[in-house]
């Protein structure tokens, strides 16, 4: 295999080179470009075979820019790693929060995986992108009756949160002619992980799933409605996880619950060992690979199943952020510039918390480029700023780039999960475009929000018509 120089120019950061047919992919979330970056002869950042500068100039900034090579590699990894370590059957499905959109759910589709929505839009989305139901599995903690009535109309899985929603879901299943329902379990393991309290979903206080004392009266009501096909348990301890240890513990509590409800006549079929792991936004960064997170999980379900003496379940696991954080980029324009002498300098782009509210509301770090001058030395650290009337609105706060000017382009990296799904219109700033580039070729997968856009459901009273 030819070595290959990861270091971008001048700065010692890494970056990923165009991959050849002689090179092995590495893990996507280990890296802070996508597969396909490289800089061009013009000194211009590439990816996906496209110059970033032609697509800021073609479709405007803020761009959100998805490589397709890196979204199908990070698919494919996760599905053969667990083909290759894991000894039962195994189903990975996209955690689609992370960026739920047609383009996106048909290119995970197609490398088939499963999907977790967690609300009737995203049902509806993958359902349009052709998703089959036996591959979508329907999370979240406070379901609307609406929402439950199209799951089961849909006839994909149903994960179960609550008591109300298994009230719920087993009055549904009696009503006459009722076809089966089928339900899995989630419940709270009480495992603590190292990240951000927000996301950090598996301890005992938190909003999600069953309480572990409960879990054997949900099973004793579960036994007594024979139209709830209940397969098979969940949990999920958080996101942006880098130790493998609390996943491997959680093998070992699932399996328990496992045998407990075959006491209860419940055979379970399928465990959910929900996702998290981590991707690498900053140098310091040291996630495990894809292949090394699926083996340890997988070995420790075998292992927790051996000790237990019952057969190996089908195996899922739901990643999101690690499938699609590295394939996206998001592109802006440089503005205004500001410094405080022996304080700070701010440079303002044209974007910020509206397109990535990640920094304002979980202290998320990120790395950015000038990709339009990449080689150009590292010089100076500074404040990227948005442009949106709050001042905590601010992408980088220790940023270090060249000297920049305006009309330079500005592009932060690792930008795939959570930042689309989580924009808004604040300040009445329309949500940005995105592109899929594969191959040099880009195509529009999102539109860009015009003015018309932000009022054109906006009603006034008759009253307020006339002046």
């Amino acid at each position: 295999m030819p070595s290959i120089d990861r270091s971008l120019p001048n700065t010692g950061h890494r970056y990923i080179p165009q991959i050849t047919s002689l090179e092995l992919p590495p893990s996507p979330n280990q890296e802070l470009m996508p597969l396909t970056a490289k800089v061009n002869s013009n000194d211009n950042l590439e990816i996906g075979g496209c110059e970033l500068q032609q697509l800021v100039e073609q479709y405007g900034s803020p761009l959100y820019i998805l490589d397709e090579f890196t979204l199908r590699t990070a698919c494919r990894q996760y599905r053969d790693s667990f083909a290759t370590y894991y000894g039962g059957e195994s189903q990975v499905i996209y955690a689609s929060k992370a960026w739920s959109c047609l383009a996106v759910c048909r290119i995970i589709d197609s490398e088939g995986l499963g999907f977790d929505v967690v609300s009737g839009g995203e049902l509806y989305t993958t359902l349009q992108a052709g998703v089959n139901r036996d591959r979508i599995y329907f999370h979240g903690n406070n379901k609307s009756a609406a929402e439950l009535e199209l799951a089961v109309e849909v006839g994909c899985t149903i994960m179960v949160d609550n008591w109300l929603e298994l009230d719920h879901l087993a009055e549904m299943s009696e009503r006459e002619e009722q076809q089966s329902i089928t339900i899995m379990v989630r419940i709270t393991p009480g495992i603590e992980c190292h990240t951000h309290e927000y996301i950090r979903t598996g301890h005992l206080d938190s909003k999600f799933g069953f309480d572990p004392n409960q879990i054997e009266e949900v099973f004793a009501y579960i036994h007594k409605h024979s139209n709830l096909n209940f397969i098979g348990l969940h949990a999920h301890i958080g996101s942006q996880i880098f130790e493998r240890q609390p996943h491997q513990d959680l093998a070992g509590v699932l399996v328990d619950w496992m045998k407990k409800a075959q006491g209860y006549g419940l055979p379970v079929t399928t465990l959910n060992v929900g996702g998290g792991l981590g991707i690498r936004y900053i140098e310091s960064d040291d996630p495990p690979s894809i292949s090394q997170w699926v083996k340890a999980v997988s070995q420790a379900v075998e292992q927790a199943c051996q000790d237990a003496s019952v057969p190996l379940p089908k195996l899922i696991a739901e990643p999101g952020r690690s499938l699609i954080g590295t394939a996206c980029v998001t592109a802006y324009t440089v503005g205004s510039h500001k410094k405080v002498p022996e304080l700070n300098t701010y440079i303002a782009v044209d974007g910020g918390m509206s397109d990535n509210p990640r920094p304002i509301t979980y202290q998320s770090v990120y790395r950015a480029v000038i990709a339009n001058r990449m080689s150009a030395p590292v010089t100076e650290k500074v404040t990227v700023a948005g442009k949106h009337c709050e001042s905590g609105d601010v992408i980088i706060k220790e940023a270090s780039l060249p000297k920049t000017k305006f009309g330079d382009i500005l592009v932060v990296l690792d930008t795939g999960a959570y930042n689309y799904s989580m924009a808004s219109n604040y300040n009445r700033i329309g949500r940005p475009a995105a592109v899929v580039v594969s191959e040099g070729e880009a195509n529009l997968i999102i539109e860009r929000e015009t003015y018309h856009n932000l009022i054109e459901r906006d009603r006034l009273p008759e009253r307020l018509v006339k002046r």
